[in-house]
Protein backbone atom coordinates (compact mmCIF):
# COMPACT_ATOMS: atom_id res chain seq x y z
CA UNK A 1 0.00 0.00 0.00
CA UNK A 2 1.36 3.48 -0.85
CA UNK A 3 1.73 5.94 1.85
CA UNK A 4 3.89 8.54 2.85
CA UNK A 5 5.39 9.62 6.34
CA UNK A 6 7.50 12.15 7.96
CA UNK A 7 10.83 11.44 7.11
CA UNK A 8 13.61 10.66 10.42
CA UNK A 9 17.05 10.66 10.98
CA UNK A 10 16.96 7.23 10.22
CA UNK A 11 15.78 7.80 6.61
CA UNK A 12 19.04 9.85 5.46
CA UNK A 13 20.68 7.18 3.85
CA UNK A 14 17.28 6.57 1.78
CA UNK A 15 16.91 10.39 0.94
CA UNK A 16 20.12 10.54 -0.10
CA UNK A 17 20.04 7.30 -2.55
CA UNK A 18 16.38 8.45 -4.02
CA UNK A 19 17.72 12.23 -4.67
CA UNK A 20 20.88 10.75 -6.43
CA UNK A 21 18.59 8.86 -8.94
CA UNK A 22 16.58 12.24 -9.28
CA UNK A 23 19.49 14.11 -10.20
CA UNK A 24 20.85 10.96 -12.86
CA UNK A 25 17.15 11.02 -14.49
CA UNK A 26 16.61 14.96 -14.49
CA UNK A 27 20.32 16.20 -15.59
CA UNK A 28 19.83 14.82 -19.46
CA UNK A 29 16.43 16.64 -19.58
CA UNK A 30 16.28 20.27 -21.37
CA UNK A 31 17.83 22.81 -18.45
CA UNK A 32 18.26 19.72 -16.52
CA UNK A 33 22.29 19.98 -15.80
CA UNK A 34 22.15 23.51 -15.32
CA UNK A 35 19.29 22.95 -12.43
CA UNK A 36 21.37 20.15 -11.11
CA UNK A 37 24.58 22.55 -10.60
CA UNK A 38 22.79 25.31 -9.82
CA UNK A 39 19.39 24.76 -7.91
CA UNK A 40 18.97 21.32 -6.81
CA UNK A 41 19.87 20.41 -2.98
CA UNK A 42 23.33 21.31 -2.24
CA UNK A 43 26.21 18.80 -1.60
CA UNK A 44 27.09 16.70 0.77
CA UNK A 45 23.47 15.39 0.71
CA UNK A 46 23.34 13.83 3.76
CA UNK A 47 24.43 16.83 5.91
CA UNK A 48 21.43 18.66 3.87
CA UNK A 49 18.99 15.99 4.37
CA UNK A 50 20.18 16.47 8.04
CA UNK A 51 19.66 19.95 8.29
CA UNK A 52 16.14 20.01 6.81
CA UNK A 53 15.36 17.71 9.76
CA UNK A 54 15.93 19.93 11.93
CA UNK A 55 14.93 23.26 10.26
CA UNK A 56 11.18 23.81 11.31
CA UNK A 57 11.27 25.93 8.23
CA UNK A 58 11.33 23.09 6.32
CA UNK A 59 9.78 19.37 6.22
CA UNK A 60 10.29 15.76 4.23
CA UNK A 61 8.49 12.76 3.43
CA UNK A 62 9.14 9.72 2.35
CA UNK A 63 7.03 8.27 -0.18
CA UNK A 64 6.92 4.15 0.57
CA UNK A 65 4.69 1.24 -0.62
CA UNK A 66 4.73 -1.56 1.81
CA UNK A 67 6.79 0.08 3.77
CA UNK A 68 9.44 0.50 0.81
CA UNK A 69 11.03 4.11 0.24
CA UNK A 70 10.09 4.84 -3.81
CA UNK A 71 9.76 8.49 -3.19
CA UNK A 72 10.62 11.35 -1.52
CA UNK A 73 9.40 15.48 -0.94
CA UNK A 74 11.33 18.51 0.94
CA UNK A 75 9.35 21.97 1.26
CA UNK A 76 10.42 24.85 3.28
CA UNK A 77 8.96 28.31 4.08
CA UNK A 78 10.36 31.45 2.15
CA UNK A 79 9.33 33.89 3.33
CA UNK A 80 8.27 37.24 1.26
CA UNK A 81 9.29 40.90 1.75
CA UNK A 82 5.95 41.84 2.88
CA UNK A 83 5.84 38.77 5.51
CA UNK A 84 3.60 36.51 3.74
CA UNK A 85 5.33 32.86 3.61
CA UNK A 86 5.26 30.61 0.06
CA UNK A 87 6.23 26.92 0.39
CA UNK A 88 8.55 26.20 -2.12
CA UNK A 89 9.07 22.54 -2.69
CA UNK A 90 12.54 21.61 -3.40
CA UNK A 91 12.24 18.40 -4.14
CA UNK A 92 9.73 16.01 -5.57
CA UNK A 93 10.34 12.62 -6.14
CA UNK A 94 8.82 9.35 -7.15
CA UNK A 95 10.99 5.98 -8.52
CA UNK A 96 9.85 5.27 -12.57
CA UNK A 97 8.11 1.54 -11.64
CA UNK A 98 6.43 3.64 -8.68
CA UNK A 99 4.69 6.34 -10.33
CA UNK A 100 1.00 6.92 -11.10
CA UNK A 101 0.10 4.54 -8.28
CA UNK A 102 -0.84 7.04 -5.69
CA UNK A 103 2.77 8.17 -3.88
CA UNK A 104 2.94 11.06 -5.57
CA UNK A 105 -0.41 12.33 -4.47
CA UNK A 106 0.48 11.18 -1.09
CA UNK A 107 3.50 13.39 -1.04
CA UNK A 108 1.76 16.15 -2.04
CA UNK A 109 -1.32 15.73 0.20
CA UNK A 110 1.20 16.25 3.07
CA UNK A 111 2.98 19.17 1.54
CA UNK A 112 -0.43 20.74 1.05
CA UNK A 113 -0.76 20.03 4.45
CA UNK A 114 1.97 21.42 6.26
CA UNK A 115 1.98 23.82 3.96
CA UNK A 116 -1.47 25.36 4.88
CA UNK A 117 -0.98 25.10 8.68
CA UNK A 118 2.18 27.03 8.39
CA UNK A 119 -0.22 30.20 7.35
CA UNK A 120 1.63 29.59 3.67
CA UNK A 121 -0.06 31.95 0.72
CA UNK A 122 0.75 29.11 -1.70
CA UNK A 123 2.99 26.97 -2.88
CA UNK A 124 6.10 27.11 -6.28
CA UNK A 125 7.36 24.45 -7.93
CA UNK A 126 9.95 23.80 -10.57
CA UNK A 127 9.45 21.38 -13.63
CA UNK A 128 11.97 21.13 -15.86
CA UNK A 129 10.69 21.94 -19.78
CA UNK A 130 10.18 18.94 -21.25
CA UNK A 131 9.23 16.85 -18.22
CA UNK A 132 5.47 16.74 -19.48
CA UNK A 133 4.76 14.11 -16.85
CA UNK A 134 6.06 16.62 -14.10
CA UNK A 135 4.01 19.13 -15.67
CA UNK A 136 0.99 17.37 -15.84
CA UNK A 137 1.20 15.91 -12.25
CA UNK A 138 1.58 19.26 -10.72
CA UNK A 139 -1.25 20.67 -12.89
CA UNK A 140 -3.30 17.59 -11.70
CA UNK A 141 -2.76 18.72 -8.00
CA UNK A 142 -3.75 22.28 -8.91
CA UNK A 143 -0.53 23.98 -10.06
CA UNK A 144 -0.64 26.79 -12.50
CA UNK A 145 2.41 28.46 -14.00
CA UNK A 146 3.18 31.59 -12.79
CA UNK A 147 6.86 32.51 -14.19
CA UNK A 148 8.66 31.19 -17.33
CA UNK A 149 12.58 31.40 -16.43
CA UNK A 150 14.96 31.62 -19.68
CA UNK A 151 18.70 31.14 -20.26
CA UNK A 152 20.57 31.81 -23.51
CA UNK A 153 24.02 29.65 -22.93
CA UNK A 154 26.62 31.13 -23.98
CA UNK A 155 30.29 29.97 -24.85
CA UNK A 156 30.58 25.82 -23.78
Amino acid sequence: MEAARRAEIDDVGALVQLCRVARAELAPLRGGALFVDREARGEPLAESFTAALADSLQAVWLGTIDGTPVGYAAVRLDPGRDGSLLAVIDDLFVEQPARAVGVGEALMAQVMAWADAAGAAGIDAIALPGARDTKNFFEETGFTARQLRMHHPLSP
